[in-house]
């Protein structure tokens, strides 16, 4: 049977009687961006005809906040004349469609930005160029493509979705949990070589056993790089996700299909698979590089210092018979029942900037 009539089930099932049970990371990777079944190179994942709903989806409010944080930067960078606007896993655009629609009111903003897109799925891609085509985007293939001018990074729920390690305590040292077969299904097992404590960060090395410790050399790999040009060039990065401040055991890896949870080995490229982000762990690789590390702030927060109670007033008296789903996306963005506090917003810059909303 030829690689074209297997499914990725098939493949990966394939692949661990070949080569012996894989990292949840591979796994993850397999899963999400299998250049031809992986989750993020098929059909739009977004909206309510999909598997989720991201905050640009909600309400226009979000991205032009964003938007406003965007231009206040390029400001404080004493406004060149040239710079990068980088959006790593920009959904359907809607995001910088709605934060470029606040930035264009700024006198120089378009002329100086150039607008780029690091974007794996070719649905995505057709949409994002239908609404942000008029900004003359270019899709990067490498996250770290960028020319050397000043370079801003917005990403939005972006490394959630990136592979992450599991390991899980026992008396002997930490083992690998990774996925294999038992009777011709996949499920989780554990390494049998174990890792000494001293191989994992200070705040886990006292877990007790059976805890379960998540690390994403992805997410590490990929502020790195950014970071190395942001160090060199000045700007910032502003990531938006789900996740925890500090450096912690628990198991967040989960699956989402059609807005409802699902078994993560169940159906390889047809679910969504993400874990909460450490900012902890970010901070601490973006500090390394030599950049300053704002306060983390939840979303609720940034956004409402950003002022965006102001601006859904200002919505509601425009357009009145919006009031209701007005509140409805208010609350939905700010609420600590939904994605209020859960949410965090990270940022590092360089270049002597003091970033808006998040102290």
């Amino acid at each position: 049977m030829g690689n074209e009539q297997l499914t990725l089930s098939d493949l990966i099932d394939r692949q661990i009687r070949e080569t012996g049970p894989m990292s949840i990371a591979t796994y993850m990777g397999l899963a999400l961006t299998h250049p031809r079944e992986g989750y993020y190179t098929g059909a739009d994942p977004l909206g309510a005809k999909g598997d989720f709903v991201t905050a640009p989806e909600i309400s226009q409010m979000f991205g032009e906040l964003i938007g406003f944080f965007i231009v206040n930067l390029w400001q404080q960078l004493d406004q060149p004349r040239s710079f990068t606007l980088l959006e790593l896993g920009p959904g359907r655009g809607t995001l910088m469609q709605d934060a470029l629609r606040v930035a264009a009111k700024a006198e120089g903003f378009l002329d100086a930005c150039h607008l780029q897109l690091f974007e794996t799925n070719p649905a995505l891609k057709a949409q994002q160029a239908e609404r942000l085509g008029q900004y003359n985007p270019y899709w990067a293939s490498e996250i770290d493509a960028v020319a050397d001018d000043p370079l801003i990074v917005v990403a939005n729920e972006f490394f959630d979705a990136l592979p992450i390690r599991q390991f899980v305590k026992a008396a002997d040292g930490w083992h690998e949990r990774q996925v294999g077969l038992r009777d011709g299904k996949r499920t989780f097992g554990l390494s049998p070589t174990p890792i000494p404590g001293d191989a994992m960060p200070e705040a886990v090395r006292n877990a007790a056993d059976g805890e379960t410790y998540e690390v994403s050399l992805a997410t590490a790999d990929a502020l790195q790089r950014l970071g190395k040009r942001i160090a060199a060039q000045r700007g910032a990065i502003l990531a938006i996700d789900y996740g925890y401040a500090a450096t912690q055991t628990g198991e967040t890896l989960q699956a989402i299909r059609r807005h409802s949870f699902a078994d993560v080995l169940e159906a390889p490229g047809e679910i969504d698979l993400s874990a909460h982000v450490d900012f902890d762990a970010l901070g601490r690789v973006a500090a390394d590089l030599g950049l300053k590390v704002e306060p983390l702030a939840t979303q609720r927060d940034f956004l409402a210092r950003l002022g965006i109670v102001e601006r859904a007033s200002a919505l509601a008296r425009a357009n009145p018979e919006q009031l209701d789903a007005l509140a409805a996306a208010l609350r939905r963005l700010t609420d600590s029942s939904e994605m209020g506090t859960l949410f965090k917003v990270f940022c590092a810059s360089a270049g002597d900037v003091e970033p808006i909303g998040l102290a």
